[in-house]
């Protein structure tokens, strides 16, 4: 009988004799890799913290005892753990379970997070409010060893490591964030008992002990504290010990043998404790520990093989911008590249393999990135931050700050801009056009296809001041491509088609939609003119106040937040112009966060696809009006058609 199916929450798994946790282990890995492989998702970082998992939710008392997992993409053994078993076929899907921890979700679900560096914040927060509440439940948080690099995680440390209060850190260490970590801390985390320099201390001191005619189980106990000690003064546990935490491990976090017991002592401790836990990436599935990076994040793929389960008909937009930025690279050896973990999914990994020395991946740390790359510019050299959109938004000041105050030359290729699908709430680029827009100094591009992408990596790489090219998740739309990438004009737009009646100005993807839309509504009679704006700011003033002048109806389109994006911007250019006796509708992304799922379902959800566009400009043009324009283009179209066919219509 499966062991899992009888556990609905942690009340179930407590009842469960120890002996039987590593076959509960085997059953939670297969349903993950089943669900993950038939969906996509995070494998191999969950497949990595099962018997973690099993063992706080054993020994704590969840719910009233919280565990806040930091970046919450680790938790789907958590998830099955906590009653949501029958529900895990959904995950990430459509209105199913997220991705991620989410508070609306389930009250085991203790805070939403995405990205990494927040648990250690948020938890310390639920320590003090324990503390001012007179509350004695426990804190626990699982914090990465990638997620040291992140600032906000060692700026907790510092703050709880000083007010000494209850709370357990657990470092989940296995050498790995997305990519492969990098920077001092992680060398500094990799001198554990895997370290060549103790591993023979500890033979030899075990040797020693062998060699001991009638050694006491008291003098070997006291060898083995002597041990333990010089430990201690070789490992990570100086590092937190100095921030003020007691440090504990580190240990095996697949063997329940030295887990439970470890875990269970730490939880007795008064004070701030760091737990240090190695596990491995993948483990349970070979091609996820073979590789870790794919597997991080994977689309479906097949069980048997790991191999994706399709492959993508065209290269994706992520691989047109890193070509292009490769061939501009070949030819101006100031240009550098960064990222922040995110080297393979950014596609930088491509032009690291031409440009090993160009490429500076700093781990997680967005807001130190982008200060870095200003340094760089000071100096002469053009950098290229490469970033999600939601990511780049932890960066914001040092955007402001550093970068467009000194209107120094920094690129920016906004990854992930608009809807990315099932990674959800806290993934979707929905709000970099409103907050690069208002900055001064900053150029904000978005192309309509990937041939007008690779000339704006040119023209943001050629202008001497800050500038960005957004640019979707997914494959490319196909288009012919140009050779070579060439400057565009800044702040110039193209008229795809002209019309007389209704114009739509659209930036980004949506733009083909537009022209679909456009072509329908002519189909009807309704003369009508589609922009593409290609720049966000500067706006192509001159074309857009010149064709709103002679139509009745101005639409905008963008795949991001309506508040104080493109299409405001538009609004505010036709405000300024004094352009009046026009009506128009603002397209895009409304005021609350956009749930999970398919980009084309959302796309069709939020009115952004060729239907979505048609249909909101026949509601502003009205039914009345838009009825008497293709009755009049009938009558018209009647009137040179023999008098059979019209029998016949």
């Amino acid at each position: 009988m499966s062991i899992l199916k009888t556990i609905q929450s942690p009340a179930d798994l407590k009842r469960l004799p120890p002996s039987k946790f590593p076959a509960l282990c085997q059953e939670l890995r297969e349903q993950i890799i089943g669900v993950v492989s038939s969906v996509g998702g995070h494998l191999a970082s969950n497949l990595g913290v099962i018997e973690l998992t099993v063992a706080m939710h054993y020994l704590l008392d969840t719910p009233d005892d919280k565990i806040v997992w930091d970046t919450s993409n680790q938790a789907y053994a958590h998830k099955l753990l906590t009653g949501r078993r029958e529900q895990f076929h959904t995950l990430r899907q459509y209105g199913g379970l997220s991705g991620f921890c989410k508070r609306e979700e389930s009250l085991y679900d203790t805070f939403n997070a995405g990205h990494a560096g927040t648990g250690v914040s948020a938890a310390y927060g639920m320590v003090e409010a324990r503390e001012q509440l007179g509350q004695k439940h426990k804190v626990v948080c699982v914090v990465g060893d990638g997620a040291m690099t992140a600032g906000m995680t060692l700026e907790a440390l510092h703050h709880a490591g000083g007010l000494n209060k209850d709370f357990l850190v657990i470092l989940n260490d296995n050498q790995m964030s997305i990519s492969k970590n990098v920077g001092a801390i992680s060398s500094y985390l990799n001198r554990t008992f895997t370290g060549e320099f103790y591993t023979k201390m500890r033979e030899e001191t075990g040797q020693l002990l062998s060699k001991i005619p009638h050694i006491g189980q008291d003098m070997q106990k006291l060898a083995r504290r002597a041990e333990e000690l010089a430990r201690g003064a070789i490992l990570p546990g100086l590092l937190f010990e100095e921030l003020g935490f007691r440090y504990a491990g580190p240990i095996d976090g697949h063997n329940f043998e030295h887990l439970l017991p470890t875990l269970e002592n730490v939880l007795r401790m008064k004070g701030p404790v760091l737990l240090h836990v190695i596990t491995k990436k993948g483990l349970g599935y070979e091609p996820a520990v073979q590789n870790p990076i794919w597997f991080h994040a994977c689309p479906p793929f097949v069980r048997e093989s790991g191999a994706p389960a399709k492959k993508a008909a065209r290269p994706s937009y992520t691989q047109i911008a890193i070509d292009s930025l490769v061939k501009l690279a070949r030819q101006d050896s100031r240009i550098v590249a960064i990222t922040a973990a995110m080297c393979e999914g950014t596609g930088l990994n491509a032009f690291e393999k031409e440009f090993p020395d160009r490429l500076y991946d700093v781990g997680i740390a967005e807001q130190h990135a982008v200060t870095f790359a200003a340094g760089l510019a000071a100096q002469g050299m053009r950098p290229v931050v490469a970033m999600y959109a939601t990511f780049l938004q932890r960066a914001y000041d040092q955007v402001v700050h550093d970068v467009a105050t000194q209107n120094l030359p920094v690129t920016f290729c906004i990854d992930r801009g608009g809807l990315v699908a099932e990674d959800g709430t806290t993934h979707h680029g929905a709000f970099d056009f409103a907050y690069l827009r208002h900055m001064p100094n900053m150029v904000v591009m978005a192309p309509k296809d990937e041939n007008e992408l690779q000339h704006m990596l040119k023209t943001s790489l050629q202008y001497d001041g800050p500038a960005s090219v957004r640019y979707p998740r997914g494959v490319s739309l196909g288009v012919p491509m140009d050779p070579a990438p060439a400057a565009l004009p800044i702040g110039k737009g193209e008229l795809l088609r002209d019309g007389d009646e209704v114009a739509i100005v659209a930036v980004g993807v949506p733009v083909w939609q537009a022209v679909k839309a456009a072509e329908r509504l002519a189909e009807e009679g309704v003369s009508t003119a589609v922009i593409n704006a290609r720049f966000v700011k500067p706006l192509d003033h001159d074309l857009i106040v010149s064709t709103a002048k002679r139509v009745r109806y101005v639409v905008t389109v963008e795949e991001g937040c309506k508040m104080g994006g493109f299409g405001s911007a538009v609004l505010e250019a036709l405000s300024e112009a004094g352009v009046t006796g026009v009506k128009t509708k603002v397209l895009g992304l409304p005021d609350w966060y956009i749930e999970q799922g398919p980009q084309d379902l959302l796309r069709e959800r939020y009115g952004l696809t060729a239907e979505g566009i048609y249909g909101s400009i026949k509601e502003l043009i009205g039914s009345g009006a838009g009825q008497a324009v293709k009755e009049g283009a009938l009558s018209a179209s009647l009137t040179h058609l023999p008098h059979g066919d019209e029998q016949g219509s």
